[in-house]
C-alpha cells in the first residue's frame, strides 16, 4: 500500500475584504494572538480590542482598498498560485493544500480536510523563510493544537526556518538581478520588524544586542530572527556582488520605537537626504508581495524617498511564483518524504 503525505503551506493572513467590517475581523484576530502581542492578556484585551482595533480598521481598510484587485487578495492569489505549481511539480507524490493563519482559508478547516482523508504523513511549510515567534512560532503552535486533538495522529514534520535554503536566496538574487545592472546607489534590505523583547527572548543570557547578530549565525542565535535577516542579506548580497558599504539592513511596519532597529522608514529618508537618488529595496522576510511590499515599500517608502531628495526608489518583487522558489519548495518536500 502506498502511502499518502499531505503538504500544507501556510502564510500569515488576509481579510476576506478591503471592508472595515472585515479588516476589523482579521485584525481583531490577529492581534489578540498571544505570541504576536506578547503582554499579559487582559492589557492586550484591552489594547487591542479598545484602542487598536477601532482605530486602525478604518485607516488599514483604506489601504487595503488600495491593494486589492480585481481577482481579489493578493496573497491569497499567491498562495493559490503557488500551491497549484508545486501540486504540479509533486505530481501524485503528495497532495498539496494552503492555509493562512488568520482568516480564510483557515488552518482549521484545511486541516479537517486532510484529517479526513486519512493522509499517513503531514509536512508543514510556513511561508516565512526566517523564524519569529509571532509568525512561525504562532503558525505551528496552531497546527500543533489542532492535531494534538485527533485521535488518530499521522507523521509530522514540521519546517521552522529556510532563511539559508539555496534555492531560496537564489531565486531573491534572481529577481534582483535586472535591477543591479541599472547602477542603483544603494541597496536596502527591509525586514518585518519585531519587538526587541521579542528576539531577546530567544536568548537564555544576555539580550540580542549581546550576541553579535549583526554579524553571523552561530549555536546561540540560530533562531535569533535579527540573526537570520542579517545572514540573508549576506548571501543575497554575495550573489549580487554587492559591497557591503552600498547596502542597509532595516526593520519596517513597526509600532513602537522599542522595535528593531534602525527603521526602514527613517532610512529611506536619511538616504534622500544624502544625496542618493536611486535606491534599490529587496524586502526578504516576504515570499509573496502583500500590503508590506506593494504599499509599505512600493507607495509609502517611494514617496518618502522623493521627498527628501531621491529620484526613483524600485521594490524588488517577491518569489510569488518564480520557477526558482517552486522548485525549492518541490526539494523541501522531497527531503521530508
Amino acid at each position: 500500500m502506498k502511502k499518502k503525505t499531505a503538504v500544507l503551506l501556510i502564510n500569515l493572513g488576509t481579510p476576506d475584504s478591503p471592508s472595515v467590517a472585515h479588516v476589523r475581523k482579521y485584525l481583531f484576530q490577529f492581534l489578540n494572538d498571544a505570541r504576536v502581542i506578547d503582554i499579559p492578556w487582559i492589557l492586550r484585551a484591552l489594547l487591542v480590542n479598545l484602542i487598536i482595533v477601532p482605530f486602525r480598521a478604518p485607516k488599514s481598510a483604506k489601504i487595503y482598498k488600495q491593494l486589492w484587485t480585481k481577482e481579489g487578495s493578493p496573497l491569497l492569489l499567491h498562495g493559490k498560485n503557488v500551491t497549484g505549481k508545486l501540486q504540479e511539480k509533486l505530481n501524485n507524490k503528495a497532495d498539496v493544500y494552503f492555509a493562512m493563519r488568520y482568516q480564510n482559508p483557515s488552518i482549521d478547516s484545511v486541516l479537517e480536510e486532510i484529517r479526513l482523508k486519512n493522509y499517513s504523513k503531514i509536512i508543514v511549510i510556513p511561508l516565512y523563510p526566517q523564524y519569529a515567534s509571532s509568525s512561525t512560532g504562532s503558525t505551528l503552535e496552531r497546527v500543533m493544537n489542532i492535531i494534538s486533538k485527533w485521535f488518530v495522529i499521522p507523521e509530522i514534520s514540521l519546517v521552522s526556518q529556510y532563511y539559508d535554503e539555496i534555492g531560496y536566496l537564489d531565486a531573491f538574487a534572481d529577481r534582483g538581478k535586472k535591477y543591479i545592472a541599472e547602477n542603483y546607489e544603494h541597496v536596502l534590505f527591509s525586514y518585518h520588524g519585531l519587538p526587541v523583547r521579542q528576539v531577546d527572548k530567544v536568548y537564555e543570557k544576555g539580550p540580542c544586542s549581546d550576541h553579535h547578530c549583526e554579524d553571523q549565525v552561530d549555536d546561540e542565535n540560530l533562531f535569533c530572527y535579527k540573526a537570520a535577516c542579517y545572514e540573508t542579506t549576506r548571501q543575497i548580497a554575495s550573489r549580487l556582488n554587492i559591497p557591503k558599504e552600498k547596502y542597509t539592513v532595516a526593520f519596517q511596519s513597526r509600532l513602537d520605537k522599542n522595535w528593531l532597529e534602525p527603521f526602514s522608514d527613517k532610512v529611506v529618508e536619511a538616504l534622500g537626504k544624502k544625496g542618493i537618488k536611486k535606491l534599490l529595496v529587496f524586502s526578504p522576510a516576504f515570499t509573496s508581495d502583500c500590503l508590506e511590499t506593494t504599499i509599505e515599500i512600493g507607495y509609502e517608502y517611494k514617496e518618502i524617498f522623493e521627498a527628501n531628495g531621491g529620484e526613483h526608489l524600485q521594490l524588488v518583487e517577491s518569489l510569488n511564483d518564480h520557477p526558482i522558489w517552486i522548485n525549492t519548495l518541490e526539494k523541501m518536500v522531497l527531503e521530508r518524504l
